[in-house]
């Protein structure tokens, strides 16, 4: 039986998730929580296999919690399970090493295709980003324009975006002030702006924040 850690601001979220997960034998859902930096006090304190998480989290978001997890704890498996476009954030998280990444509109059962997947070894992805026929063109130069950043860039991007200062993003991300600044003038030059007004402008025309 895979022990299942859930971690989502939404208490509606993380209560659908559990229930449908009792219908599932294979599963057991051994924790709740609501932010990122409370998943390191539960996986020191409790054997998890499995965690099902939000990008968007309160205090640490998830890409950046995703990171510190994998570099702790390898064996455990993570799922992305988020209402960002797929098409987007899908790359980003299996870069800083996630096993799968689903949408929120998926329906239950593909949350349960996810976790067998992620139990056998496999990374998951929905079919429609497997297939990349399926794309729109929209979705195309979305994908294209985010191949250009980093995973780290990605990070500072949506820190930025949510008013976050160089300071506290060099604390959040445990780098200094210096290289934050290195990754803001990246982010200037690849989304061809010259100012944070219009980065930010920008990063939401893309949906990229």
């Amino acid at each position: 039986m895979a022990k299942i850690l859930l971690v989502d601001s939404h208490p509606v979220v993380r209560e659908g998730l559990k229930h449908t997960l009792t219908n599932h034998t294979e599963y057991e859902v051994i924790g709740s929580l609501s932010s990122g930096v409370e998943i390191f006090e539960f996986i020191r304190e409790n054997d998890v296999d499995i965690i099902v998480s939000e990008i968007d989290l309160p205090e640490l978001n998830g890409i950046t919690a995703l990171r510190a997890i994998k570099k702790e704890h390898k064996s455990i498996r993570i799922l992305m399970f988020s209402h960002q476009p797929e098409e987007i954030y899908a790359i980003s998280t299996l870069k800083a090493g996630a096993s799968g990444y689903l949408s929120k509109n998926a329906g239950t059962d593909k949350i349960i295709d996810a976790l067998d997947s992620i139990r056998q070894g496999k990374v998951y992805l929905s079919e429609k980003m497997d297939k990349h026929h399926r794309y729109t063109d929209t979705a195309k130069s979305k994908a294209r324009l985010f191949k250009k950043l980093s995973t780290r860039e990605v990070e500072v991007l949506k820190l930025l975006s949510i008013g976050k200062k160089n300071k506290h993003i060099a604390e959040e991300l445990d780098i200094n002030e210096k290289t934050v600044s290195t990754y803001k003038a990246r982010l200037f030059k690849k989304l061809n702006v010259d100012n944070i007004v219009d980065l930010l402008h920008q990063a939401k025309h893309h949906d990229l924040t």
